[in-house]
């Protein structure tokens, strides 16, 4: 069944249109409220956001659902999605809430749920929850009606936590590091966790506004970061976007490395030590064929799901791998968290660096790619381009093309309104042509 309002990450839209208004948010908050208030449990709610203006407005519709079907709701202000999914479990409530639109303009929002075992909300849960928002909330009696409280300190829990899976026998003494926050969640708790480890701290993308977060800086836009990782002399850059649930990696050189190189040091590092689960990586269909054989390789094995951490997740848990993540910087360290978490993936190539004494650019670059083509296509509300016969023509002709030299992946993003064309190939200058005829067939339609 097709869910209406939850897309691959929670619920994401226009802040202030339609589902991101205050109504909905009051709304969403009353029907997942009831559905975890109707569970065995202590009734609470954790909310934590990140830097957009709209999150206040979001924030306080939500509590006003929450408290009105019992549910006692505890505030956290701005802190990285992590730390949402951590602070669930560790406070034992029955609900996390983090608000926000993760890599996203300022002008988008987006809420994402956490069940009591720190876990995203499965498919039947969500579904569930939209069913009761076609009824009217069962509000409680005027005595039962919730509280909400504004919590101080849980901010340090989790810095506390992420410094935990840096070995204490390590210290990040003598190396620099240009740490970028996206003016986001993690403003304050990365630099300050990189720092207290021992590093010498260039910060930047740590001034939110309300509407700076992602405006070119962090994960998707890593100039800026590459620029000062060079001026300033640095041994790493460091990107995260908005809510800090993904990185990218700068070398000293400037050079940008994605999420699958970083995945592949990580699970051959834990391969070498016997730590790798299943000898098993989890990533998504977007990750290059460059990491998949050089895990074949070193005898290791790579697992492909849908795109979306959710999905990443949901293929570790159900087959016991610890290890997973996107090409977009999603690193899900399942030994430590339950989702994908910035910083604290940050800290193994930091521990990989303080360990073998290598430089960035020595750990990064652990395979060769194999040539990638990814094309966004904005496309209008209420048109379906990829129904359009001409689009699927384009699609089977490049296919066809490619052979088995490479492989066409064309798929609608569940957070924008956006088709994204990804061609991969190991002739380059045939995957460009291929990709651009897709392009514009699914431009022409849209």
């Amino acid at each position: 069944m097709k869910r209406k309002y939850f897309g691959t990450d929670g619920v994401r839209g226009k802040a202030n249109t339609h589902p991101m208004t205050a109504e909905m948010a009051l709304k969403l908050g009353a029907a997942v409220g009831q559905y975890f208030a109707s569970h065995e449990g202590s009734k609470r709610v954790i909310i934590g956001k990140d830097t957009r203006r709209s999150g206040y407005m979001i924030e306080n519709a939500m509590v006003a659902g929450l408290l009105s079907v019992g549910m006692d709701a505890y505030l956290l202000g701005p802190v990285p999605t992590p730390a949402v999914g951590m602070l669930t479990r560790s406070m034992r409530a029955d609900l996390g809430i983090m608000i926000s639109a993760s890599h996203n303009p300022h002008y988008d929002n987006g809420i994402k749920f956490f069940g009591p075992d720190g876990f995203k909300l499965s498919d039947e849960a969500e579904h569930a929850i939209e069913a009761l928002l076609e009824v009217e909330p069962a509000l409680v009696e005027a005595t039962q009606i919730g509280r909400a409280h504004r919590v101080e300190g849980d901010r340090t829990r989790y810095m506390e936590f992420a410094k935990t899976t840096f070995p204490r026998r390590f210290r990040l003494d003598g190396l620099k590091v240009v740490i970028d926050c996206a003016n986001g969640a993690a403003y304050r708790t990365a630099p300050e966790v990189l720092w207290e480890l021992g590093a010498d701290v260039v910060p930047i993308g740590v001034k939110p506004d309300g509407f700076n977060i992602n405006d070119n800086c962090g994960s998707t836009k890593p100039e800026l970061a590459q620029r000062m990782v060079v001026e300033q002399g640095a041994d790493l850059g460091i990107c995260l976007d908005g809510d800090a649930d993904r990185l990218m990696i700068i070398d000293e050189t400037g050079k940008v490395a994605d999420g699958d190189q970083l995945m592949a040091l990580i699970a051959t590092r834990m391969a070498a030590e016997g730590k790798l689960d299943g000898n098993t990586l989890v990533a998504t269909v977007m990750s290059n064929l460059g990491l998949e054989l050089h895990l074949e390789s070193k005898g290791l094995k790579l697992l492909r799901t849908d795109v979306g951490d959710r999905y990443v997740v949901e293929a570790m848990r159900a087959g016991g791998y610890n290890l997973g993540g996107e090409q977009s910087g999603h690193i899900v360290l399942r030994d430590y968290v339950t989702t994908g978490d910035g910083l604290i993936a940050a800290l193994q190539f930091l521990r990989a660096m303080v360990d073998t004494g290598r430089k960035a650019s020595e750990l990064a670059q652990v395979f060769e790619p194999v040539p990638q083509l990814l094309v966004n296509v904005r496309y209008k509300a209420g048109s379906a381009p990829l129904d359009a016969n001409s689009v699927k023509q384009a699609i089977a002709e490049g296919e066809a093309r490619f052979g088995e030299n490479g492989r066409v992946l064309i798929r609608k993003s569940g957070t924008e309104p956006l088709i994204r064309v990804m061609g991969e190939c190991t002739d380059e200058a045939l995957l460009k042509r291929v990709v651009h005829d897709i392009v514009a067939a699914v431009e022409a339609a849209g």
